[in-house]
C-alpha cells in the first residue's frame, strides 16, 4: 500500500515537471517579420502600441528563441522619425534592438521623400537598409518568418 502510494506521487511530480517543462517551451523557436507602413497618429499612439506588441510577444517566446524583423516602409518610417524626439519611443526602439530585434527600412521610401537616414531617423545604418520593403517582406516570408502587421 505505501509503495503504491509512493508510486503514484512519484508518477505525480513527473507529470507536473513534464507538463512545466512544456508550458515553459510551449512557443519553441519563432521567426517573426512585423510590418509598419502606417501613419503613428496622434501622440504616436499606433507606433508605441506596435512596439508593445513586439515587446508583448518576446516577453512570451523569449528574447533567446526568437528572430524579429521589423520592415518599415511609406508612413511607417515615421516610427524611426519620431523617435529622434519622442522620448517613449526612443526607449522603446532601443531596447528593442538591445534584444537583437533588426529595424529594416526601406530604400525606395528613403529615396521618395528624400529622407536621409543619418539625421532623420533614429539608429539607422546603411545595414538597415533594404532595396524596398515590400519585396523583403515576401523575401522574409519565402525563408519561413510568420508575417504580423500590428
Amino acid at each position: 500500500m505505501r509503495l503504491t502510494a509512493m508510486l503514484t506521487a512519484i508518477l505525480m511530480a513527473v507529470s507536473l515537471l513534464a507538463a512545466g517543462a512544456q508550458a515553459d517551451g510551449r512557443y519553441g523557436k519563432q521567426k517573426v517579420v512585423y510590418h509598419i507602413n502606417y501613419d503613428g497618429g496622434d501622440g504616436d499612439k499606433r507606433y508605441r502600441g506596435a512596439l508593445r506588441n513586439i515587446q508583448n510577444h518576446i516577453n512570451a517566446v523569449g528574447a533567446e528563441n526568437m528572430d524579429v524583423k521589423v520592415v518599415l516602409h511609406g508612413n511607417g518610417l515615421g516610427v524611426l522619425k519620431s523617435a529622434k524626439t519622442n522620448e517613449q519611443l526612443k526607449v522603446a526602439v532601443a531596447s528593442l534592438k538591445s534584444q537583437n530585434v533588426a529595424f529594416q527600412v526601406c530604400a525606395n521610401t528613403l529615396r521618395g521623400r528624400k529622407i536621409d537616414f543619418n539625421t532623420d531617423l533614429f539608429d539607422v545604418y546603411q545595414e538597415d537598409i533594404v532595396p524596398s520593403g515590400v519585396a523583403e517582406l515576401s523575401h522574409l516570408q519565402q525563408q519561413g518568418y510568420t508575417y504580423i502587421k500590428p
